[in-house]
């Protein structure tokens, strides 16, 4: 997990992409499940699963914030009314680069302050109460046949790697590479380290975690719905998209790359304004939803 350290002692010269990358790898090796000793191992390959619809039917992210709300953290409304916004600027394609800029230095500062222990409990309720019955069976079964074959299976997400390792345990899986926010003292500082683990961040943290666990990248298998995950999907032997939205289907199409898709008419429409979100939208979402109300309430 990050520290007040792993802030101060970073090279200059490194992109905060990378500083993503290193960070969610090591906190994902801190975290990995044991091996199943009962299954021959094959050390050198591994799977790679992005979250937010490809493992998990919309954005753990905003599942994770219905819980919060839930619990009176926030008002409902805060959340909808920027998620709202954010749903506008993607359509229209009308963000501005610094409004990116804020939303970056905002993700995740909801946390400040709050204990790592406590978010992690609230993470395990909600995880149960929310999310368990969306993750996707074929999916599931995907990484249940890298888990048989010895191979190593780990997620690749935006979504705090506090939630991602939940989600992951919950599964069965090895770990999980996801965004690492700054902690001291077991008490989050509302920074990250780095960035979002997003885009160009989730193949940064793929290759360290390669790099430390001996991983054969050309043996590895990489899924994902995105396109915003092409440098991820990159990087590997195999790729696959699940669930692909359109320009990841093109792209897919044009490489050869393998199609899954898991999804109904009916699943789609429950899917609704996460999925068109997505996990790194739905994070900063968040964060500005909460930093607005408490602006409101001061």
């Amino acid at each position: 997990m990050a520290n007040r350290r792993a802030n101060e002692d970073r090279p200059e010269h490194k992109s905060s992409a990378a500083l993503a990358g290193e960070a969610s790898a090591e906190a994902a090796v801190a975290a990995a499940a044991e091996y199943d000793a009962a299954v021959p191992q094959d050390l050198t390959a591994a799977a790679f699963f992005d979250v937010d619809n490809t493992m998990m039917m919309g954005a753990s992210i905003f599942h994770f914030a219905r819980g919060l709300a839930a619990r009176k953290y926030f008002a409902s409304s805060d959340l909808l009314g920027f998620a709202w916004q954010q749903l506008k600027f993607r359509i229209g394609g009308k963000e501005s680069p610094e409004g990116i800029r804020s939303s970056r230095e905002q993700a995740l500062s909801f946390v400040a302050g709050r204990e790592v222990s406590e978010l992690v409990t609230l993470g395990e309720e909600i995880y149960d109460e929310l999310m368990a019955d969306r993750i996707w069976d074929g999916a599931r079964a995907l990484a249940q046949m890298h888990l048989d074959a010895g191979q190593r299976v780990w997620l690749v997400t935006a979504t705090p790697v506090e939630l991602a390792t939940i989600i992951a345990r919950r599964l069965g899986l090895n770990g999980a590479l996801g965004t690492v926010s700054e902690h001291v003292d077991g008490v989050y500082t509302g920074r990250l380290v780095g960035d979002l683990l997003h885009g160009p961040a989730k193949a940064h943290a793929v290759r360290a975690l390669a790099a430390r666990e001996g991983l054969d990248l050309r043996r590895c298998t990489a899924y994902s719905d995105s396109s915003n995950d092409v440098p991820m999907l990159s990087v590997v032997g195999t790729s696959v998209a699940v669930n692909p939205d359109q320009r990841l289907r093109d792209i897919a199409r044009a490489r050869g790359w393998e199609v899954r898709d898991f999804r109904t008419g009916r699943k789609a429409m429950k899917i609704g304004i996460p999925a068109l979100l997505g996990a790194g939208a739905l994070a900063a979402a968040f964060a500005a939803g909460v930093a607005y109300r408490r602006k409101r309430q001061g």
